[in-house]
């Protein structure tokens, strides 16, 4: 059994973010030992998932707890994780173009890629044709 305090700190996470996700019904203390909340090995696995979710930014609260609960509330948490995941591949696809685009203003061998690049020129007035991304060869 380890005190909130030794929690948080394993965790690194603040006392107060523990309270909170106790308040919110993500993982409950084991107990209380002198007035304190205690966790046990699986309330600190359980955390340490919270966190780890949380720490990529991309689930709410609600869909951290949903997955903390699994089935147990009803509540479908896989289609909150697929609709993140979509979301993950969404914001990777235009992630990727970025790079490219970064990385062919590196390799241009142009002094003013902006200026004087025809693939950059070439694929701009495709755009304004038809509004979408395209990509850069390297």
């Amino acid at each position: 059994m380890w005190s909130i305090g030794e929690v948080a700190a394993k965790l690194g996470l603040a006392v107060s973010a523990l309270r909170y996700w106790d308040e919110r019904g993500l993982v409950r203390p084991v107990g209380r030992r002198a007035g304190k909340r205690v966790y046990g090995e699986p309330e600190l696995h359980r955390l340490a998932v919270a966190k780890l979710l949380q720490d990529t930014g991309l689930l709410s609260l609600d869909e951290i707890s949903a997955l903390l609960h699994g089935p147990g509330r009803g509540e479908d948490w896989r289609a909150a994780v697929r609709g993140r995941l979509d979301t993950v591949r969404e914001q990777q696809a235009v992630l990727d173009r970025a790079a490219d685009f970064l990385e062919h203003f590196l390799d241009c061998p142009r002094e003013d890629p902006v200026a004087s690049c025809p693939e950059l020129r070439a694929l701009t007035e495709k755009g304004h044709r038809r509004r979408g991304a395209g990509g850069l060869s390297r």
